[in-house]
């Protein structure tokens, strides 16, 4: 469980670093993502179906905010 939640926070700090240059919108468009991916897995008991599709949904929701 140790080797999980580190390969986590590495995954996770790699993936924040890569964030740095993108816009305001794009940046909702990744958070609305990751909060779907993690949504559609707990709605549907950790499938990855709906990890894929919960992030989506949520990655469209996030990219929308905002939107004049």
């Amino acid at each position: 469980m140790k080797r999980a939640a580190a390969a986590v926070g590495i995954s996770t700090l790699l993936t924040l670093g890569g964030c740095a240059n993108l816009s305001h919108r794009d940046r909702n468009t990744v958070t609305g993502a990751g909060v779907g991916a993690v949504a559609g897995a707990i709605l549907t008991g950790g499938s990855s179906v709906g990890t894929v599709g919960g992030a989506a949904v949520g990655g469209v929701i996030g990219n929308q905010i905002g939107r004049k």
